[in-house]
């Protein structure tokens, strides 16, 4: 009698977790995939659940605009750079923070995690005019280094969380055998830490091709990224919902694609273990 109860359990539970997939995933996909592709020519009115007639004149539109495949490769370069940057940043604080017990250690950790903590429209409206006096308003540069300040604390807590779990017995066995302090850590603790840097890795490339706020205040009007474009499709006096469905849905394919690879890699059980150090 327990099982079948607790066999009934799992089932309403993973019933519950597709229904929430289902309603903050794969319906609003569905949805902007129906603007995307409907036909502007014909409308989409109430009562009809889905367009009467399909076109890809939208599509034609934005891939006429000359600024959507510029805008696409700068976000892309932008994030492949600034997780990149940021993994190579967040290793040596995450490694002390694991590694060395000091006091005021939650204080700091706090402080690490404060850019996640105020909201971005804050932190991007303050670093957008100390851009401005540094001279890197409007600069690719400028872009990346902002996205890095939203990223960091990401890539800091998921490695610190991985580096906590390296046993220390491996550490001192190096440095036994004669190994410096930083061969010990380059040769031991930083191959180890993988699965940290992939789940982190994975979370900072999404962050940044889809960062907005930052990206706006420190790049516009020169530096252009896919996220950015979008917002010209919804800003002004109407709402063009087909063109904005397109680059909503051109945002998507690499996250969703990164989703794939992220379950792919949590069927190692180093992996999972990574991405549930969030």
């Amino acid at each position: 009698m327990a099982k079948g109860h607790t066999a009934r359990g799992q089932r309403l539970v993973g019933l519950a977790l597709y229904g929430y997939l289902a309603l903050t995933l794969f319906f609003p996909v569905a949805i902007v995939a129906l603007w995307a592709f409907y036909d502007p020519a014909v409308g989409w009115f109430p009562p009809d659940i889905i367009p009467r007639s399909f076109s890809i004149s939208a599509w034609q539109e934005v891939l006429a605009d000359r600024h959507i495949l510029p805008a696409a490769g700068i976000s892309l370069m932008v994030s492949i750079i600034v997780t990149a940057a940021t993994g190579a940043l967040a290793f040596p604080t995450a490694w002390a923070l694991a590694q060395f017990p000091f006091r005021l250690k939650r204080m700091v950790e706090v402080f690490v995690l404060a850019p996640i903590i105020v909201p971005g429209i804050v932190v991007a409206v303050s670093l957008g005019e100390l851009f401005f006096r540094f001279g890197l308003a409007g600069t690719i540069a400028g872009v990346i280094i902002v996205q890095i300040v939203g990223t960091l604390p990401f890539m800091i807590r998921i490695l610190t969380a991985t580096l906590e779990g390296i046993p220390n017995e491996l550490i001192y066995a190096a440095r036994t055998l004669g190994a410096s302090p930083f061969v010990a850590v380059t040769r031991i603790a930083l191959p180890l830490a993988w699965p940290g840097f992939a789940a982190g890795g994975l979370l900072t490339f999404i962050a940044s091709f889809e960062e907005f706020e930052k990206s706006f205040m420190v790049g516009a009007p020169k530096v252009r990224t896919l996220a950015t474009q979008l917002w010209s499709y919804l800003g002004g006096e109407a709402l063009v919902l087909p063109t904005a469905a397109v680059v909503t849905f051109i945002l998507l394919v690499p996250m969703l694609l990164i989703f794939v690879l992220a379950e792919r890699l949590s069927k190692d059980d180093v992996m999972a273990a990574g991405l549930g150090k969030l």
